[in-house]
């Protein structure tokens, strides 16, 4: 192996991170302009940094590639150990891809504090990263800590007027669910005798009780953070105050964290527990797909209804794990994806209408499509993908999940494709009254269409959006091996 894919992780890691602070050195407004261009360098430059991982990424093995390990806390035996599989992979380029869109979106949005603006989102791109490429336990959580600074101060700083009531919310819930898991980190360090090697964690012979414990604080952490219901209520507060960038980033990235932990920690660790308590999590996640959805088919404000929406998409990505099947876990790692671009291509929707007229309320708008037609288009297409038309990234993962649930459950199958209906109900419906119909007042009338930089960042991810819809072998290709080698792992019990 070169040189270069020997540290191409850290690449990928640390470019955004200096990068971001070189950016929080341009100084005041006055270098906006500045800090604006070098900020858009640094996220192009991130994502091409981060394209060989796909390009050299071999399909026939499920170990761990582009490893890197080195010495860091000898005297607890800390590693700075990174690596990824056919997993991680696909969510580090959806990270490296969206951090560019978020540029462009706050391009002339934001006035105020540009540069820490840019630096925290440049910033908080590594350490995102850094959670989906990390194998040592010490090295996970501070990076999955971490990241919270650089979002509580995006949803604080820059956020509408409840910005500091859901910066702190968001923060106190994510805080204290991870707390379990630097507990359970601890407990298995002891275990193996003093490692804290993930890949490790997951050979160890845990007796059945021990699994559950280890089981229940993974899934403090992680379900607070996809989020499952009854811990999801931060979710809409930070959705609604955050800033465009900030929502889109906080739905298609940081959901996903909760979901990965589950695949990289909990259910590799626990297998036991994790077939156990398959039916509760089940459970929840059917709650989430129709009663959340649900939820979001009465809400009046667009960014409410796109986050409820999001918890409901999630609800179908946990659902896809726990039922143990090839077909339903690939296609809940599709929906992962997908929803990264769907959700953040509807956040980046709201966030132009919000631009020109300072309203997220669905009442406030009618007639959108007889002003602003390629805006319209867009919001069409993407509505069409949140529904799971066919031909978008939303169906594949959506049939798939459901594909492999009914070969187990039909009944927990037919419940799941209840959201398809309820999510086309609520996500029409908000088109409808949005876009079509009369014009309903003077200030609708006077909306100027999209501008080359807003249709630029949409047709970004709607290629995304009909790419992975039209043709999504290659990113079942490379998550394939990782997934059977995950399901063939957790079929073995360890208490044989």
């Amino acid at each position: 192996m070169s040189w270069f894919d020997q540290h191409l992780l850290s690449l990928v890691i640390w470019f955004p991170v200096l990068g971001g602070i070189l950016v929080l050195s341009t100084g005041s407004d006055r270098n906006a302009p500045v800090a604006r261009r070098l900020a858009l360098g640094i996220a192009i430059t991130s994502f091409i940094l981060s394209l060989p991982l796909w390009t050299r990424f071999r399909l026939d093995t499920a170990a761990m590639q582009f490893v890197e390990r080195h010495p860091w806390i000898d005297r607890f035996n800390v590693h700075y150990h990174l690596g990824i599989d056919g997993i991680a992979m696909p969510l580090v380029l959806l990270t490296t891809f969206l951090t560019v869109i978020v540029v462009i979106a706050g391009w002339q949005v934001i006035r105020e504090r540009v540069a820490q603006y840019f630096a925290s989102f440049l910033i908080m791109e590594g350490l995102m990263i850094g959670v989906f490429c990390s194998l040592d336990g010490v090295l996970f959580y501070l990076f999955w800590e971490a990241m919270l600074i650089p979002m509580f101060l995006i949803v604080g700083v820059w956020g509408g007027p409840n910005r500091v009531y859901a910066a702190i919310k968001f923060f106190l819930y994510t805080l204290l669910g991870s707390l379990l898991m630097l507990v359970a980190l601890l407990y298995l360090y002891n275990a193996t005798g003093g490692s804290f090697n993930i890949l490790t964690f997951a050979q160890l012979p845990l007796d059945g009780p021990t699994q559950l414990m280890v089981f229940l604080a993974f899934f403090a952490a992680f379900a607070v953070k996809v989020p499952m219901v009854p811990v999801h209520t931060w979710l809409p507060d930070a959705h609604v105050e955050a800033p465009t960038g900030g929502s889109v980033i906080l739905a298609a990235i940081t959901l996903k964290m909760g979901a990965y932990g589950f695949l990289r920690l909990a259910i590799p660790i626990a297998p036991d527990a994790a077939h156990q308590l398959a039916p509760l999590v089940i459970a929840l996640s059917l709650v989430a797909v129709i009663y959340i959805a649900l939820v979001a088919l009465v809400q009046q404000d667009m960014k409410k209804l796109i986050a409820y929406s999001s918890i409901s998409h999630m609800g179908f990505v946990t659902l896809g794990f726990f039922i143990f099947e090839t077909r339903a876990m690939e296609g809940a790692l599709v929906q992962m994806i997908s929803h990264g671009f769907v959700s953040g291509a509807l956040f980046l929707c709201v966030g132009v209408l919000y631009d020109r007229l300072h309203s997220r309320e669905i009442a406030s708008y009618g007639g959108v499509v007889k002003v602003m037609p390629v805006f319209s288009f867009f919001l069409v297409f993407f509505a069409m993908a949140n529904a799971g038309l066919p031909g978008t990234s939303g169906f594949v993962g959506e049939f798939l999940v459901i594909l492999g649930t009914f070969s187990v459950n039909g009944w927990y199958a037919a419940l799941a494709a209840v959201t398809l209906v309820v999510g086309a109900a609520y996500t029409l419906w908000m088109v409808k009254r949005v876009a079509f119909g009369p014009v309903t007042s003077p200030a609708v009338a006077q909306l100027q269409d999209l501008s080359g930089r807003e249709t630029l960042m949409l047709l970004m991810v709607a290629a995304g959006v009909l790419a992975l819809g039209l043709w999504p072998l290659p990113l079942l290709d490379v998550m394939h091996a990782s997934v059977d080698n995950l399901l063939a792992h957790a079929a073995v019990s360890k208490l044989r």
